[in-house]
């Protein structure tokens, strides 16, 4: 938000240029997985009745952030033309996430550097509600598995869950500094890592919460799995636990030479919840059997191997994984890293297949499901779509004028939206000729 993504929150909103992006993505069937209907009222009916403090409020808009022609550009180096339908320009500074309604796909929820959250129609860039009442950067929002409800957290780590329907407040909460959030797949369920190490998960509107206490170190990134039972967290200290939501116990711990030599920015899942992909500073990204708990794999990007007089500390610094995912029909997963480069390695013999090179860091990368089309956005500003088969770029989409922080890619694959640096969201539509 990675993020993919997902990126790790603070007490003070850091400069642009040292923010790390992270973000995830959903994945192949490679190892088989115990199948087994998840029961998300049973999870939910499991947890504790907790007592904290709600907060109501209404903010309704009725104001339209959205201008068709691009304006001036804040980076004069990437002024250019500008492929997007629409462009959303109410947040005043840095927009640094965004999300999609999933059942609909039309409407999309940003968050941004100026405390403000504005959910809002992708087909015109309409205004539909600000979720208003945040009082620090707004790094993570998201819509719930129904599209009924809308999450926003900011880094102090207040979180707000609002009604999108009745455009009302119905749940906040405040945690420690929000690392990331996500919604449970299944359920009215909110999970949120805070830099004190502990991962939340609450039943919204009702609040009944459950923690799940990792390391005295944040909890830097998280994802629940798809059979909504189990959820996979990175720590700053390298460590990877995957944990029981409905037992609240740690299933497996991997750690010391199993987990990271750095803290962990994203992690990611393959459909069935068997394979887990976790990546980390050290430049690595590890393959991890949910069922076992055991690495099956390590990929390290070619030009770190390269270089056998860079040391550690100078590795990490210079480099790192900043997103992740595996692809959906192919067994294949890519890395992207802070570099430029785009790794995309064949699963089944744990090689590299193809390596494409981008002229920045990569923010974040998303697979198109059903096909073996691999999404990146990175701090050039620019889009790209890249064919896994054969490493081969497709297309690229331009009109920001700043680095890109966060995208999102529509179930049919027919929209990419952004969030920018350039205080703007974009709405492109995706034209592929090979479809």
């Amino acid at each position: 938000m990675e993020s993919e993504s997902e990126s790790g929150a603070a007490a003070d909103t850091p400069p642009l240029e040292t923010l790390s992006f992270h973000g995830d993505e959903e994945i192949i069937e490679v190892v088989e997985l115990d199948p087994g209907p998840p029961d998300p009222d049973d999870l939910a009916q499991e947890m504790e009745d907790v007592d904290f403090e709600e907060e109501e409020e209404e903010e309704e808009g009725n104001e339209e952030g959205w201008v068709l022609e691009p304006q001036e550009g804040v980076v004069s180096s990437m002024e250019g033309p500008d492929d997007s339908e629409v462009t959303f320009a109410l947040h005043s500074a840095s927009v640094f996430c965004v999300s999609l309604d999933p059942k609909t796909n039309t409407l999309a929820v940003t968050g941004g550097e100026d405390d403000k959250a504005f959910v809002w129609r992708l087909s015109d860039g309409e205004l539909l509600f600000e979720c208003a009442g945040h009082k620090d950067s707004v790094t993570c929002a998201g819509f719930s598995h129904d599209s009924t409800l809308v999450a926003t957290g900011d880094m102090s780590g207040l979180l707000k869950v609002w009604q999108v329907d009745t455009k009302e407040e119905v749940w906040s909460f405040e945690a420690g500094d929000l690392e990331w959030m996500e919604w449970h797949p299944r359920a009215p369920v909110l999970l949120a890592g805070t830099a004190d190490g502990n991962t939340w998960m609450w039943k919204v509107p009702n609040g009944d919460c459950k923690t799940f206490q990792g390391p005295n170190c944040p909890a830097t990134c998280g994802r629940v799995l798809p059979d909504g039972k189990r959820a996979v967290v990175g720590y700053e200290d390298g460590t990877i636990r995957i944990w029981d939501l409905k037992q609240g116990n740690p299933i497996h711990v991997l750690k010391g030479t199993e987990g990271h030599q750095g803290p962990l920015t994203c992690v990611a899942a393959n459909q069935d919840g068997s394979l887990i992909l976790t990546g980390s500073v050290d430049c690595q990204a590890k393959l991890v059997s949910a069922t076992t708990g055991k690495v099956v794999g390590v990929f390290r990007p070619e030009t770190v191997a390269s270089q056998p007089n860079l040391g550690e500390g100078e590795e990490s610094e210079s480099n790192s994984v900043e997103s992740l995912g595996f692809c959906s029909v192919m067994p294949l997963a890519a890395v992207g890293y802070l570099d430029g480069t785009l790794a995309i390695y064949d699963l089944s013999t744990q090689t590299l297949r193809h390596q494409c090179q981008h002229q920045s860091g990569i923010v974040q990368l998303l697979w198109e499901a059903g096909t073996a089309v691999v999404y990146t956005c990175s701090l050039d500003g620019v889009v790209r779509l890249w064919d896994a088969r054969t490493g081969r770029l497709l297309t690229d989409y331009r009109g920001h004028t700043a680095e890109i922080l966060d995208f999102a890619l529509s179930k049919d694959a027919s929209l990419v939206v952004t969030t920018s640096g350039d205080h703007k969201a974009k709405v492109f539509c995706v034209q592929r000729p090979d479809r």
